[in-house]
This record gives C-alpha cells, structure tokens and sequence, in this order.
C-alpha cells in the first residue's frame, strides 16, 4: 500500500511560508503546485514572458528531479498565461523543453494571484 509523500521544502515565498507542498507523490503520480517565476525566492514582476517562462520551466525541473522524475515524465500541463499575446512566446519556450512527445496541456488567460505573467502546474507519473 502506498501513502501520499510530500516531495521538497516548504514553500517560501518573500520571506513567508505558504500553507502548500512543492509536490506530492500519490503512487505512481506526481503532482506539483502551480509555479510562478521567482527570482531569489520573490516573484519575478518584471522579464518577458520567455525568461518567465524558463524560470518556471527550470523550477519544475528541479521539483521534478527531487521526486526522482524528469520533463519526460510529465503526463498533464496547465498553464495560466496573463496576457493572451503573451501565448506564443511561452509556447516557444515551452516547445524547448518538451521537444519530444508533449504532455496534454490546458492554458488559459486569466488573473493571477500574484503579479507575474505565467503559471504552470504539472502532473508526471513515474511508477514506483
């Protein structure tokens, strides 16, 4: 039987710890909470929409690997963009990191809770 493992630190943003997990393993299935672009812990408010982007992109790598998974692994992508003429340069450097058999991936416009440009929650399943 398989229990729910919290994958990674607490999640600090500006100084204060936020009532979320990084990630969390469900059996074969990872799930990571929705990353916005930090820049030494503090949301990054200014860059384009392609280095938002890496930011993100990279800081998942990273969660991802701390719960033994990699990109390749990602089964679901959601994406919340702030700007709809913002889409195709996130999908340029989205396409950068998922060159080869991309998740499904939903994307809306909307506000975010914090102001940065770009948010992406994934899910990877890598079985145990």
């Amino acid at each position: 039987m398989s229990t729910k493992q919290v994958i990674g630190d607490p999640v600090v943003i500006g100084g204060r710890r936020l009532s979320l997990s990084r990630a969390v393993r469900a059996g074969d299935f990872v799930f990571l909470t929705g990353q916005v672009p930090l820049r030494d812990g503090v949301p990054m408010t200014d860059g384009t929409i392609e280095e938002q982007t890496r930011a993100v992109l990279h800081d998942i790598e990273e969660t991802l690997a701390a719960a033994g998974c990699a990109l390749s692994d990602v089964v679901k992508a959601m994406v919340w963009l702030t700007d709809r003429a913002d889409f195709p340069g996130f999908n340029a450097v989205y396409a950068e990191f998922f060159p080869h058999d991309p998740p499904a991936r939903s994307a809306v416009v909307n506000d975010l809770l914090v102001d940065v440009r770009v948010e992406v929650e994934v899910v990877a399943w890598k079985p145990q």
